[in-house]
């Protein structure tokens, strides 16, 4: 059951990152949503490796075949299935590394759950996992759309180049003319230049994604342990990579006084809001009709051009360089990702929400 995410937008992927294959069932989508393939294509060309220098080498097309779910544009109100095929699959770049628990890689633990005796990048732990993900998700983007509900994510931080800006100042259309994903042309070019060095030194590293969702009503959400951020927190958590997350003010509101950090009640175009929003669009567990955003931590990428030491499956200590095919930085390429988790929560949640209204 852990491959499988939703109640009432359900999502089941399948696939390994090195087998012939992967896929999944969207079920539960409404009937008769017009769905536009070229923005499907679009959202996976925008994951896929091989396009910078600190992206994985693996270059794969990423086409998918729609299989159930759809006909003539339209879904039908049954499961959408749908599969991915890895095109340049290429298990044998790993092989070198089959008897090795390498640092801060899944290899050791999924030997310890499922006594398997290759490298976990080769199955589930790893970045490609997500394809699936990221069509899925983009289904449920524009079915959120029909409601004036719309998800954007940008990277905020590389290393330790940052973006000091609110997400309400950047300019949302200068996200993807950038090819780290950050708004900001300066900060951009800042965290090129981290990533040649780091690539240079056979290293790597991580960084934050912020992500907005808007036009959300109030009243998406179920308390007490269905809270609408728990379900985001939840989804950004089974990211491989992900170390963080925060809502809202975050992490820095432990610094603030109850009286700054409130958001009082105004009215504004004839609608209840808040002037200020530090709840990050969530009270009590509930979408109050303001922007919802957050953050999002990612570890650097374990798989280094270094010598690393670590103990093999024989508990001899041995030497090595990771072999494979590996990002110097993920975060870019997690930008989609992270929109797409974003959006199977919201298209659940609006569902659920749709459903207690009735």
């Amino acid at each position: 059951m852990s491959n499988v995410f939703g109640n009432l937008l359900k999502l089941s992927i399948f696939g390994d990152s090195h087998g012939k294959a992967m896929g999944g069932i969207l079920d539960g989508c409404i009937p008769n949503l017009s769905i536009d393939e070229k923005q499907l294509e679009y959202e996976m060309q925008r994951r896929k490796s091989g396009t910078d220098f600190f992206s994985s080498s693996r270059k794969e097309t990423d086409r998918f075949e729609l299989l159930s779910g759809i006909r003539n544009r339209k879904t039908t109100g049954g499961p959408i299935g749908f599969v991915i095929h890895n095109a340049a699959a290429k298990s044998e770049d790993y092989n070198g590394l089959d008897n090795l628990f390498r640092p801060s890689h899944a290899d050791f633990t999924y030997y310890a759950k499922y006594g398997t005796t290759e490298s976990a990048g080769k199955l589930q732990a790893s970045g490609r996992i997500f394809a699936p993900v990221v069509l899925a998700g983009g289904i449920a983007k524009q079915m959120l759309a029909q409601s004036g509900i719309s998800i954007y994510a940008f990277v905020r931080q590389i290393g330790t180049v940052s973006l000091d800006k609110p997400y309400t100042s950047i300019d949302q259309k200068a996200i993807e003319s950038s090819p780290v994903r950050c708004p900001d042309k300066h900060i951009s070019d800042k965290m090129l230049q981290l990533l040649k060095k780091i690539k240079k030194e056979g290293d790597s590293t991580g960084g934050i994604i912020t992500c907005v969702i808007s036009g959300c009503p109030a009243g998406v959400g179920d308390p007490v342990f269905d809270k609408l951020q728990a379900k985001l927190a939840q989804a950004m958590f089974s990211i491989n990579a992900v170390k963080g997350f925060e809502y809202g003010s975050g992490f820095s509101s432990a610094a603030m006084t109850g009286s700054t950090h409130n958001d009082p009640f105004i009215i504004k175009h004839n609608r209840l809001r808040t002037a200020t929003n530090h709840s990050g669009g969530i009270q009590g567990g509930i979408s109050n009709g303001e922007d919802i955003y957050f953050n999002v931590a990612f570890k650097p990428v374990p798989g280094i051009q270094q010598k690393q030491k670590t103990i093999d499956r024989n508990a001899h200590t041995v030497e090595f360089v990771t072999g494979g095919k590996h990002d110097i930085c993920f975060v870019p390429r997690a930008v989609p990702v992270v929109e797409a988790m974003s959006a199977l929560v919201m298209a659940d949640s609006f569902l659920m929400h749709l459903a207690y209204a009735e």
